[in-house]
């Protein structure tokens, strides 16, 4: 596993979530996106390339993960 410094990292959520909690996303860090889960701040973080990061979100632009 590879550790990634997260010291830096400005998460913020969308202005749409409610109070059940959502996921937040941190986009100021050079070369990754990090994601965790509001209601557990101390959890587990994933982290993703900025090229992964883009390919999915696109994808959910796109409609791909629609059931």
């Amino acid at each position: 596993m590879v550790s990634v410094d997260l010291t830096s990292a400005v998460f913020k959520k969308s202005r749409l979530s409610g109070d059940n909690g959502c996921v937040e996303v941190a986009t100021n860090l050079a070369e990754i996106v990090a994601v965790r889960d509001s209601k557990d701040l101390a959890g587990p973080v994933l982290v993703f390339s900025q090229a992964e990061w883009t390919a999915f979100v696109g994808g959910v632009q796109d409609g791909e993960f629609d059931l």
